[in-house]
């Protein structure tokens, strides 16, 4: 036959589970307050602000010692270099925030992105 209900044990148990429960469940997952298109507007502005700069820089630099095309050119594409390079990092700087937030850290080099055992 079945022991008779003890309410004692039945609220240790529950207490157990509860606690149980309670380590067992994920984090709740913190949003970013930046959403998709406020960091794309972001990159695109990094991108435009070092074309600027570079061109800004190199007419400046022609005007200076009667060089028109020359630095202009040299400087624009720097600063477009430069854009990118900057907008590259933002988009590492997302990712790696991203992936910390969902508790998958990101690979530490390149190296393991491509490494192919041919």
């Amino acid at each position: 036959m079945a022991d008779p209900i003890d309410p004692k044990r039945l609220d240790e148990l529950n207490k157990k589970l509860v606690a149980k429960r309670k380590r067992s469940e994920p984090e709740p997952v913190h949003e970013s307050h930046y959403s998709g298109a406020q960091m794309g507007w972001r990159m695109v502005t990094e991108l435009v602000v070092g074309m600027l700069m570079g061109l800004g820089i190199g007419y400046g630099l022609d005007n200076l010692f009667g060089t028109l095309p020359w630095f202009l050119i040299l400087f624009t594409m720097l600063g477009f270099a430069a854009g990118v390079r900057t907008m590259m990092r933002t988009a590492t700087e997302v990712q790696k925030k991203n992936s910390t937030m969902d508790g998958v850290t990101p690979p530490s080099g390149k190296a393991e992105m491509y490494d192919d055992e041919t």
